[in-house]
């Protein structure tokens, strides 16, 4: 009812403005009324609207520099401008909580399973249900876009947001800078478990004590070989499991050796004091000063990391290639369910999604200025990219962007076939609905934020702080959410014949 309402209102603004424009050609200059230049995908005049854009990343310094370029772009062809909005890692659930609460204008929204929930934030209607929107505005982007990432996005049978079109399967790898690497000559070869880089960090922090042998921030998780029903919840399934048991992660052998691990690392000193208050490591790693970290990869990576950064990264698997839900729900646009132009928005993701032009403007930034094309495929930076560095994956449709210099020509080729190659999750599409446990989530989520990041980051002491942390999420009604949860992956599981 509400697309209805507002396709009228949108009908009648239109031959407002029409009217407009008849009776000023009739006054003593020709002038259209203010605000109606430019030509709408239709053909006919109307004003120009300004589409509000909330994505997650560091702020960077040129972004209204390149959103200016952007909106003479986008005025051009869909006849509406983009004003983009910043918030860091580590602040974006939190402020896009408050955003949405209080009513805050917005269009477009960057959502993920681990960025301002995609799954939860959709059932308690922070999205517009796309399905029409789609189908009248989208049908470019649903002939580009990998079928696969348009129906693991759904809930409950609906589309709320486009997902990028990127890599398919969650693959977590171990990345180094690569100078540190060749300066002592470390062997990566054998590394893939959390315990065989300590050799490596204990090299760098005898050699190298200015430098941060292990980076992370707040959001980083000890890789265990479970998917989270919830992500960033202790609730997960194990990858191999054969009778789907829910179970709180913080009690299983996999994650105490990790925490223990993980606190032996920040006791020598290979990680940051602060990491468990770090929004962001974006300053390590414009300044070269670190050593290694975690990251999900995608086919040439390596490349992508050394170009942005500006020096060699190079990598190593530290899991298998698992298509998980929060994989497919990695990277996505919603609009917001308060957009005041919700079929304009749906026309600029749709541009985004299938104009190269567009995608690698809002990518790179200004050609010229930020980056040069050295032929009509391949790109390379400019010193003033350091000032429009953003996050690729956040940002729409991955395959329509320019390769780097060192990027092989069938990059893309090799997308879709790292794509057919991830082994799916044992709770592929399952998602679970918390509405008959909202209060207990919301405490769940509460002793989170008071416990999760010191444990995970080992900056508290695993043997005094986990046992109080597993009481407390008890105590929050973590059980009850478990159970809660088990009940709906069983009826799933009986419904999809697992």
């Amino acid at each position: 009812m509400r697309n209805s309402k507002r396709s009228f209102s949108f009908v009648l603004a239109t031959l407002m403005a029409l009217v407009l424009v008849l009776s000023a050609c009739g006054g003593k200059d020709n002038n259209a009324a203010e605000g109606n230049t430019g030509t709408s995908t239709g053909g006919g005049s109307e004003k120009t609207v300004n589409l509000i854009w909330y994505t997650i990343g560091t702020p960077q310094k040129d972004v209204d520099r390149v959103m200016e370029e952007v909106s003479k772009y986008t005025k051009e062809k869909i006849n509406a401008t983009i004003t983009m909005k910043m918030v860091d890692w580590g602040d974006y659930q939190q402020k896009m909580q408050v955003n949405v609460a209080s009513g805050e204008p917005m269009d477009i929204i960057f959502t993920s399973a681990g960025g301002f929930d995609y799954v939860q934030n959709a059932r308690k209607g922070a999205f517009m249900v796309l399905d029409d929107l789609l189908e009248q505005y989208g049908q470019d982007l649903k002939n580009t876009i990998d079928p696969a990432f348009l129906e693991g996005s759904k809930v409950d049978g609906h589309n709320y947001g486009i997902p990028a079109n990127k890599e398919l399967p969650q693959q977590e790898v171990w990345r180094f800078n690569k100078q540190f690497l060749d300066k002592y000559n470390l062997d990566i070869s054998n590394v893939r478990s959390l315990e065989s880089i300590e050799p490596l960090l204990k090299t760098i922090k005898e050699n190298e004590p200015t430098i941060t042998a292990f980076a992370m921030d707040k959001n980083y998780v000890p890789y265990v070989p479970y998917d989270y029903v919830v992500q960033n919840l202790p609730m997960a399934v194990k990858l191999d499991t054969t009778d789907y048991k829910i179970v709180n992660i913080l009690e299983t052998q996999e994650m105490k050796d990790a925490l223990n691990l993980m606190r032996k690392y920040y006791k020598a000193g290979y990680i940051a004091p602060e990491a468990a208050t770090t929004g962001s490591t974006s300053d390590l790693m414009t300044s070269s000063m670190w050593f290694m970290d975690r990251a999900q990869t995608q086919p040439s990576a390596d490349n992508l990391w050394s170009q942005s950064y500006g020096y060699p990264v190079v990598s190593t698997p530290a899991s298998d290639a698992i298509i998980t839900n929060t994989s497919v729900q990695g990277s996505i646009m919603a609009i917001s369910a308060n957009s005041e132009y919700p079929e304009k928005a749906m026309e600029f993701l749709n541009l985004l999604n299938t104009d190269p032009v567009l995608r690698n403007m809002v990518d790179s930034g200004i050609e010229g200025v930020h980056y040069n094309k050295t032929d009509e495929t391949h790109y390379e930076n400019l010193p003033e990219s350091k000032n429009y560095d953003m996050p690729s994956y956040s940002l729409g449709n991955n395959m329509l962007l320019y390769l780097n210099a060192n990027d092989p020509d069938d990059k893309w080729e090799q997308f879709k076939t790292f794509n057919a190659a991830g082994v799916d999750s044992p709770i592929l599409s399952f998602n679970f609905d918390s509405t008959k446990v909202a209060s207990e989530m919301a405490a769940v989520q509460n002793v989170k934020e008071q416990y999760w990041s010191s444990l995970m980051t080992g900056t508290v002491e695993p043997d005094e702080f986990l046992p109080k942390a597993i009481e407390k999420f008890k105590e929050a009604g973590l059980d009850k959410v478990i159970a809660e949860a088990q009940t709906q992956l069983d009826a799933w599981r009986a419904a999809n014949n697992k």
